[in-house]
């Protein structure tokens, strides 16, 4: 079991998570590693948690099946949670996002495509539509005149 870990500095919001529902799912994009040749495939992948794909010779389902263009053996992984938000910490801590169930291969990568929700911290505004391709994200939150912030975003896939 893997986990999308985080590491962010929120300025005036918290509850940073993925846009991810089944009306418009978020696809989590990945470099994948075959554990059996330890090749990286050099495109990334998207994954969405309400994709199901068949895995040959099973009657089991994964979001996400591959099979290794180096030594052909298929591999699935599932997320096995929905998103948790990631909650503003003075000093930032490191917070899981998703949980992956990998069988025989590895994420070694995360690329932050696609839209982000967040709230504000000291107030009910909510955000949407947040990009955070940039690695760094600015608004203002009109309902206390304070500028708000996402910035020095630290993405890793650890041991679960």
């Amino acid at each position: 079991m893997l986990a999308l870990t985080l590491v962010a500095d929120l300025s005036g919001v918290t509850e940073l998570l993925p846009d991810d529902t089944v009306d418009n799912p978020y696809f989590y994009t990945f470099k994948v590693q075959c554990t059996s040749c330890r090749e990286i495939h050099p495109n990334w992948v998207n994954v969405s948690r309400f994709e199901s794909n068949e895995i040959s010779g099973s009657k089991g389902e994964a979001n996400f099946v591959w099979r290794c263009k180096s030594c052909k053996r298929e591999s699935s992984a599932s997320i096995k949670t929905s998103p948790a938000p990631y909650v503003h910490d003075s000093p930032p801590k490191r917070q899981n996002i998703i949980e992956i169930d990998c069988r025989g291969l590895e994420f070694t990568e995360f690329k932050a495509d696609g839209e982000w929700l967040a709230k504000g911290l000291e107030s009910p505004t909510s955000f949407s539509g947040i990009d955070l391709q940039e690695g760094e994200w600015f608004d203002y939150d009109e309902k206390v005149g304070e500028e708000v912030s996402i910035k020095d975003l630290t993405w890793e896939i650890r041991r679960a």
